[in-house]
Order: C-alpha cells, then sequence, then structure tokens
C-alpha cells in the first residue's frame, strides 16, 4: 500500500517541479527584459552632447534622439521613458552623452537637468555685437535677443549703465555658464565679475583721475586700441589722462576708425578726421560715450596704474615696432609724425 501510494504521488510532483521552473524561468525572463530595457547599453557614439531647447515637448526630444541615432533602439528608449514619467519631466540644457549609457541613467540626467556647463572664455572682442554673435555660437539664446536686451535703456540702467557704455561690463575672461543661459542670466554673470573686479581700491584710484569705472573702461579701451605693445599702455594712458586734465581733445586715431566703422583702414588721413559722431575724438572733447572695443584687463589697469609724465602727444615709431615717440611738445610731435608718414610712404600704405 505505501509503495502505491508513492508510485502515485510521483507525477503530481514532476508536475508541480516542472511548473515551478517554468514560473521562475518566467520571472528570470521578464526580469532579464526589464533589465536589458533599463540597464542595458542603448546610447551610441554619434553625438558628443544632446541639445534640448527651451519648450521642448517630450515628442520634440524624442524625434531628436530618433533622427541623430543618439540610441540603438528608440523603442526600447521610449518605452522606459514612458516607465520612468520622463514625459512631464523634459528640463531645457546641454547633455553630455557616453558612448554605452543605459537608457534608466540616460533619463535620469535628462529628467534632473543634470547638463554640462559651457566654458565661455573671450578676449578682445571689438564689438557688442561680434561678441552677441559670439555667445550665440556657444549658447541658446540667438544674438538677436542679446543685442535686444543690451540695447534696452530700462534694462541696463538698473545696473547704472546707459546702452552706450553697457559694453564696458563684458569683460575678458573664462567663464561657466548653462547652455540655456538666458539674456538676462548672460549678462548678469558678466556684471557679477564686473563688479568683483571693481574694489574699493580700484574705486578710489578712478576717483583719483576724476573718473567713474565705466570711463576707465571706456579710455582703457582707447589705450587698447593704440597699444600693441601691453608694457607701454601705462605711458598712453598717462597721456590721455594729461590732455583730459587739460580739456584737450584726445586726437585719437582709433576713435576715427570706430567712428567710420572701416576697420580695415592702416593710416588716418586728414579728410577722416571730420567724420560726424560722438566717437570721433577730434572733434569732439572728452570721452565717447562708449568704449571703442572691448578693452583687456591690463589696459583697465593700465589706466588705474598709469605712468606719470608731461607727455601730451605720441605717434607710432618710423620702425614699426609698435612701439610709440612720445613727446610734450607740438614741435617735435610734428618731426615725429613726418618720420612715421615718411615709413608709410615708402611701403606704400596709402589707407
Amino acid at each position: 500500500m505505501t509503495q502505491k501510494a508513492s508510485t502515485g504521488s510521483s507525477p503530481v510532483k514532476k508536475f508541480i517541479i516542472a511548473l515551478v521552473v517554468v514560473i521562475v524561468l518566467a520571472f528570470g525572463g521578464t526580469g532579464l527584459f526589464y533589465y536589458l530595457k533599463f540597464f542595458g547599453p542603448n546610447v551610441t557614439g554619434n553625438e558628443e552632447y544632446l541639445y534640448i531647447r527651451t519648450g521642448s515637448s517630450f515628442s520634440d526630444v524624442y524625434q531628436t534622439i530618433r533622427q541623430k541615432e543618439i540610441v540603438r533602439d528608440s523603442a526600447d528608449f521610449l518605452w522606459a521613458a514612458q516607465n520612468m514619467k520622463y514625459p512631464a519631466r523634459v528640463k531645457p540644457g546641454r547633455y553630455r552623452l557616453k558612448e554605452g549609457m543605459s537608457n534608466r541613467a540616460l533619463i535620469n540626467m535628462l529628467a534632473i537637468g543634470n547638463q554640462e556647463p559651457v566654458k565661455l572664455s573671450f578676449h578682445n572682442i571689438r564689438l557688442k555685437e561680434q561678441f552677441a554673435a559670439f555667445a550665440a555660437k556657444n549658447l541658446e539664446p540667438d544674438s538677436a535677443a542679446i543685442i535686444q536686451l543690451l540695447d534696452s535703456a530700462e534694462y541696463v540702467k538698473q545696473f547704472g549703465f546707459t546702452t552706450d557704455d553697457v559694453y564696458v561690463a563684458f569683460m575678458p575672461d573664462s567663464y561657466e555658464l548653462y547652455w540655456n543661459t538666458t539674456p538676462e542670466k548672460l549678462f548678469k554673470k558678466m556684471y557679477d565679475h564686473y563688479e568683483a573686479f571693481w574694489t574699493k581700491d580700484r574705486k578710489d584710484k578712478a576717483a583719483a583721475v576724476n573718473l567713474t569705472p565705466a570711463q576707465v573702461s571706456i579710455l582703457a579701451s582707447i589705450v587698447d586700441a593704440e597699444a600693441l605693445k601691453d608694457d607701454e599702455m601705462p605711458t598712453i594712458a598717462g597721456l590721455y589722462l594729461n590732455r583730459l586734465k587739460k580739456g584737450m581733445k584726445l586726437e585719437s586715431d582709433p576713435t576715427v576708425i570706430f567712428a567710420m566703422k572701416d576697420f580695415t583702414i592702416r593710416r588716418v588721413l586728414n579728410k577722416y578726421l571730420s567724420t560726424p559722431s560722438p566717437y570721433n575724438t577730434y572733434a569732439n572733447k572728452g570721452l565717447p560715450p562708449g568704449p571703442i572695443m572691448m578693452p583687456s584687463v591690463n589696459a583697465v589697469k593700465a589706466v588705474l596704474n598709469y605712468k606719470p609724465s608731461n607727455y601730451i602727444y605720441m605717434c607710432a615709431k618710423e620702425d614699426f615696432s609698435g612701439y610709440h615717440n612720445f613727446t610734450d611738445n607740438v614741435a617735435q610731435h610734428l618731426i615725429n609724425a613726418r618720420k612715421f608718414q615718411q615709413a608709410l610712404n615708402e611701403r606704400n600704405i596709402k589707407k
């Protein structure tokens, strides 16, 4: 009787074991399915960054991912994104992609907005329009939006600037910003750096020569445009400060070139000197209303730490070394000027 009972239960045991195995395999297969969709490598090496513009929907992001083939299996990405509730958490930005990233890692990065900052480095960009174009190549806002902000008298007045002198707030350096930085945040970043530069000591030095920080930068832009050699900047700055103190016109050739907006000019002719413009320092006394270029930090420091002298005239040296001949009298200046003009003629530089 005992043997018969044991024999009769054997098929049942086998069925139960088989069922357990099937269930385990089913769960294992399901687990593997979910694991691969969430944690399996899916990001390709086709793109270094994924850019998501402000206001983008999940459909926009998904379309970009498909078009640029950012993932190997876009259907798996879509499934994972929907299960992770990403469509309701889209954030703009520039996101660094790593080949082999899983859907989960990619979606987590995008959902929390863990973007990589842009390193913006610039030096001596001549015009604010050129700076706006440069910024637009590296950040989301277009150049028109940046210029529109800088041309807003109401906006820049909050920071103590006019639309003419606001460009002095953009000091050459290296900055870190997020790609989707707004024009307002971009300006605030520049302004904060500008404010940090203008310590009490520097403001006191500016006041000692009867200039505001903005005026120091405007004069520095002229010094920078005149000086091909940084070690000559303090002397040039001292010369212009002497002219300002005496009530003389600055008579700076680079301001005429700026007024004409022709930066190919190598020789400023007499006929150019009457160009009507508030930036023409041959026609107007005092400083121009704004900088004629983005001044370097060295030029700003040169104005603050100018070299005292009696010089009120200068002319480029005839040896084209990049240095100048300085003098305190017009007679010697005319001699120096004739030497340089002759050197220009010998090199057939007519314009």
